[in-house]
């Protein structure tokens, strides 16, 4: 994918604030710290549009940047981070719901985890609740790096079997190396010219923050 021009555009917390836009949408979603904010950084090409810290739960808003005019992506706030306070939390369930169920130009929802780590039961239930609202989504396992081949392999099986998918559904990525990159835009082109649905996973809990 060739980058252009990549550009924050404006962060909300309600539909009236959405950007007033018609292009597809790309959301990104992913417990703290999971390397959300690296991953769009890499496939833009771009070392800061998107503001990383090591300080799990930074963002707060959902905010949105336009690709060469032709895609948007949409940077959701982190969930499962205990010392982010109740009340922000409460705020948060809402707020992502809100733009999930509403956006009619969203597309595809990322869904990052960790390779290193089984799903948690919030990233069960976040899965499962895109599921039950029939919203696409994509897996994606970052921090690819941090481990050898094999180990990937390894982990790709079990994360797959823990969803409930099957293997081909699910993409390894590198901030660090750039490990997946181009298979990546190629499936995120193809879900914001073509909904696809996938099927295979059963609703199991709706979605809380």
């Amino acid at each position: 994918m060739n980058i252009r021009s990549a550009k924050f555009v404006k962060s909300a917390v309600k539909p009236e604030h959405y950007p007033d836009s018609k292009l597809p949408e790309v959301a990104f979603a992913g417990r703290s710290n999971v390397g959300k904010s690296s991953l769009i950084n890499r496939l833009l090409n771009r070392k800061k549009l998107v503001r990383t810290s090591r300080t799990p739960g930074c963002t707060q808003t959902i905010n949105f940047f336009e690709i060469n005019k032709e895609i948007m992506f949409v940077d959701l706030p982190g969930y499962g981070y205990a010392k982010v306070s109740k009340e922000a939390r409460k705020k948060w369930g809402p707020m992502v719901e809100a733009y999930l169920t509403r956006r009619e130009t969203l597309k595809l929802v990322v869904v990052i985890l960790d390779i290193r780590r089984t799903p948690s039961p919030d990233d069960l239930n976040l899965v499962s609740w895109l599921v039950s609202r029939k919203i696409p989504y994509l897996v994606v396992l970052t921090k690819a790096d941090k481990l050898k081949r094999h180990k990937q392999k390894q982990q790709k099986t079990l994360i797959a079997a823990t969803l409930g998918i099957d293997e081909e559904d699910i993409s390894l990525f590198s901030a660090k190396t750039g490990q997946g990159k181009e298979e990546l835009w190629e499936k995120l082109l193809s879900y914001c010219s073509v909904l696809d649905f996938p099927t295979r996973l059963q609703t199991i809990d709706h979605f809380t923050e």
